[in-house]
């Protein structure tokens, strides 16, 4: 249990950081509310309740929201195993070769789909 404790005390202060500063803005920030301010802001252009297409996102749109999540879980799997790659030997190997390519039928299907070309 002794060795968790240090995972408990950074928890606690990065709970404690959030709740200090979040606090911290509400009590020391401008209290000027109109709604100009209240209105979502988008990029200069007025917000809409229909996405620009009609009422349908393009399908780049998840392509690459796959795209990024496919490659954030393999940063996620891929640091653990690095720091461990000695303790794993070839076992490990193969297991992350097993992976990548995993990850790499999902690049090839994004690729394929067009979700890489900014038109």
């Amino acid at each position: 249990m002794n060795s968790y404790v240090p995972i408990l005390v950074l928890g606690v202060l990065a709970a404690g950081f959030a709740v200090v500063t979040v606090v911290s803005a509400a009590l020391t920030g401008p209290k000027r509310y109109n709604r100009a301010k209240l209105d979502p802001y988008e990029c200069g252009i007025e917000a809409s309740p229909q996405p620009a297409g009609g009422g349908r996102f393009p399908i780049k749109y998840y392509l690459t929201a796959m795209l990024f999540i496919v490659f954030d879980i393999e940063i996620v799997f891929l640091y653990p195993w690095a720091v461990s790659f000695d303790a794993l030997g070839v076992f490990g190997l193969v297991e992350m070769l097993l992976f990548i390519a995993t990850v790499f039928v999902a690049y090839a299907y994004v690729w394929r789909r067009g979700g890489l070309e900014w038109d």
